[in-house]
């Protein structure tokens, strides 16, 4: 199942939005009340004083944030944590091929979508029922520009091209924890493959203290990908309250040290601390990389 576990305060994303937006598709009716999905119920919960807010919540876990009006607009701080990252992949308005491993309620494809008008992107949802519906509510782009595919992340991510996308996204969930399979050495391996050289993996890790699922997928990260940071507010990174990791890795040199990523960090609208070279050396510790179980031996006794 796909979901998210997040840290949100409805705080509104404004500083880092780039100037080219498209306007999102047509709305649907939206349900009151849980709505029965293959992997339990959904239901989408309005705040009076936010008429075009909408927070997706699945198995009773609040797992998006959608502006029914503005797609730009993200609530949750991880998003914008990776949002800041997104902006600078490519110049702005360029369109980026992107996959989203974890769909839910396509917030961050409809952020690309409205930011990189003629993005390409491929969203995997384990919830065949959730995938929609969120399609019918939300008015999301059709295919080409947006495909939803429906299965297990990591099953559906062997199945892609060598190198075809620029951005790979981990959101994926079961309840607040992210299945082992997708945090693994190997399984980071195979998003680098899909990825092109220089492309971005953005994984989001939600931990409690001691932080020691987020060090070791940290660790994780840095065994495939030569660089790296983590970024999350600093009293999560100081171990005090559950919340959300977000991980970054890439080959190229040029993009987590810029400062502008630094800049954007620090405006965002809830305070982020970024987290490279030493820092993140410093925080992951003795953390090892996390790796798929052996495979059982078939050969049988001689």
């Amino acid at each position: 199942m796909a979901g998210r576990a997040s840290s949100s305060r409805g705080a509104r994303s404004a500083s880092h939005r780039p100037p080219t937006r498209a306007r999102p598709g047509t709305i649907g009716t939206l349900p009151d009340g849980p709505v029965p999905v293959a992997t339990g119920t959904v239901e989408l919960r309005r705040d009076p004083d936010d008429p075009n807010g909408v927070t997706l919540v699945l198995n009773g876990v609040p797992s998006s944030h959608l502006d029914l009006q503005d797609p730009t607009r993200l609530d949750f701080e991880y998003m914008q944590q990776m949002a800041a990252v997104v902006d600078r992949v490519a110049p702005p308005g360029e369109p980026l091929r992107v996959v989203h491993l974890g769909a839910a309620g396509c917030t961050m494809a409809r952020y690309v979508q409205a930011t990189r008008p003629g993005s390409h992107q491929l969203a995997i949802e384990l919830d065949s029922t959730l995938a929609e519906l969120v399609r019918t509510w939300f008015g999301l782009p059709r295919s080409p520009l947006l495909r939803i595919r429906t299965g297990d992340a990591r099953a559906e991510l062997s199945r892609l091209a060598t190198a075809s996308a620029d951005v790979v996204i981990r959101d994926v969930f079961a309840g607040s924890v992210t299945p082992r399979h997708v945090t693994t050495r190997e399984f980071t391996a195979e998003v680098a493959r899909v990825l092109v050289p220089g492309g971005v993996y953005l994984a989001n890790c939600a931990d409690r203290p001691p932080l020691d699922v987020a060090r070791s997928e940290a660790a994780t990260v840095g065994a495939v990908f030569r660089e790296v940071v983590a970024m999350a507010e600093p009293a999560q990174l100081r171990g005090r309250r559950y919340g959300n990791v977000v991980l970054v890795g890439t080959e190229r040199t040029d993009l987590l040290d810029a400062p502008g990523l630094e800049r954007a960090v620090r405006s965002l609208p809830a305070p982020t601390r970024l987290l490279r070279s030493d820092e993140l050396r410093a925080f992951v510790g003795a953390a090892g990389a996390r790796r798929d179980p052996p495979e059982p031996d078939a050969s049988g006794p001689s």
